[in-house]
């Protein structure tokens, strides 16, 4: 497991970046890809029936991974002055308390939706058709919740050690392993549903282990410290969780807007355009968490740089390198952009038959869907930023402007001033709003600093 030797305090910003940013977007795109893989091969080897019941355990997915998230990116700023201060002990407790509080949570629901399956299937809102399935897919998917949480935390860490490369190939692993493991069990095996549950979970476990085991032996700085068993010392583990969760809340409101996204452009897409409608907006929901993790990957190769200066006062290089994230934010947003409009096509294509309705309906949408992306990874850069400097506030307005107090209302707006295009215009009307909202407020605190 080779290290990175990355210096934070004097290695050039940009160069910093650069070696934290390709091995993360590589990697994000690769956590994406499980979810992805699972509902193509699903699609063409069991059918509509089998991705519908992936999809209705997909938000609970999304709250383990919403909390991990939460809980590494607090971690990692709290962490990162830690180290910027010399206080290298405190920094592997406050990662060791992180890793300890989210087992306990995923152990927890993990055991109870094992315990009450069918409870959790119709508590998710599947139908009696769906049930068998969903039950199938739960009872084979959810003993892998315990390494997802811990591969959403651990990779931040992993980062901030110095180690991009490995961050990398632990999701890099996951994906490989999820692609043909689902093959192979879906088609040479007939498996169906619960193939792709079984695939998905030894794909999980095995990246699990990986950064698991990294973080107890082969850390150079971050290698997990034993905790002590008090009185006091619970009191400072709930006080150390409280104050990471503060700090990396906006990132389970980031997971939050794409459940919310989900939800809603359902019921609208249904009321307007039926089921059909709803398989359009299925499969831009396949591909929007790529784009998350667009947005996502640069905030998190800029936020080790902005922590670590910022703990030391280096404001220059803190003000470097957010310019070059927000920078590279705008660009990658621009080149999805253009993938939506000019490929729909193709991008339809691979999950479903061109000449379908719902396609149809797909490839008319995509490039109207597409406008906000640009401004969707923009706004998830700038709640990076705020994360990092430790101003959880702003960036948990932000979350909460561009995922509920925004987004809503445009699905219940738009349709009805303009037609079927409004639905899709939805989610980027949301996010420009709460960019200028973002850029107003800079310039007021900055004019007022």
């Amino acid at each position: 497991m080779k290290r990175d030797a990355i210096d934070l305090k004097t290695v050039n910003v940009f160069t910093l970046f650069r070696r934290y940013f390709i091995p993360t977007l590589l990697g994000m795109l690769s956590m994406s890809a499980v979810t992805a893989i699972d509902g193509i091969f699903v699609g063409h080897g069991v059918g509509s029936d089998g991705i519908a019941a992936i999809n209705i355990l997909i938000p609970v997915l999304m709250f383990f991974t919403g909390v991990g998230l939460m809980v590494g990116a607090g971690c990692s700023v709290v962490a990162s002055i830690h180290l910027s201060r010399g206080k290298q002990n405190a920094a592997r407790i406050n990662v060791t308390q992180a890793l300890f509080f989210v087992t306990i949570i995923a152990a927890l629901l993990s055991f109870l939706m094992m315990v009450f399956p069918d409870d959790t299937a119709y508590l998710l809102g599947a139908s009696e058709h769906l049930r068998p399935m969903v039950t199938d897919y739960l009872l084979w998917f959810v003993p892998s919740w315990i390494f997802q949480i811990w591969i959403a935390v651990s990779l931040f860490i992993i980062r901030l050690d110095g180690a991009p490369k490995l961050a990398m190939f632990c999701s890099l692993v996951t994906a490989v392993i999820n692609v043909v493991l689902d093959w192979i069990f879906i088609f040479p095996f007939g498996w169906g549903v619960m193939g792709a549950a079984l695939a998905t979970s030894i794909s999980i476990i095995s990246g699990g282990i990986i950064a698991i085991l990294y973080l107890l032996f082969f850390a150079r700085r971050l290698r997990l410290y034993p905790l002590k068993w008090s009185v006091k010392s619970f009191r400072l583990f709930l006080r150390n969780i409280g104050y990471q969760c503060r700090i990396g809340s906006s990132a389970l409101l980031g997971e939050a807007t794409l459940a919310v996204l989900m939800f809603v452009g359902n019921q609208v897409f249904m009321h307007y355009l039926g089921d059909d409608g709803v398989g359009a907006f299925g499969i831009a929901c396949y591909y929007i968490p790529f784009v998350f993790m667009v947005g996502n990957a640069v905030a998190q190769s800029a936020q080790p740089i902005i922590s670590y200066n910022f703990g030391l006062g280096y404001r220059k290089r803190v003000t470097e390198a957010v310019r070059i994230a927000l920078l590279t934010a705008v660009l990658c947003g621009m080149v999805v952009t253009v993938v939506f409009v000019a490929c729909p096509d193709f991008l339809v294509g691979l999950f479903i038959d061109k000449d379908n309705v719902a396609a149809r309906i797909a490839i008319e949408g995509f490039p109207y869907f597409a406008i906000g992306f640009v401004c969707f990874i923009f706004n998830l850069t700038a709640v990076g930023y705020y994360q990092s400097v430790e101003r959880a506030r702003p960036a948990t307005w932000f979350a909460l402007l561009r995922g509920f107090i925004f987004l809503v209302p445009s699905f219940l707006i738009l349709p009805d001033l303009l037609g079927i295009e409004g639905i899709w215009l939805a989610l980027p009307l949301s996010e420009i709003v709460t960019t200028v909202v973002i850029i107003v407020f800079y310039h007021y605190r900055k004019k007022n600093d």
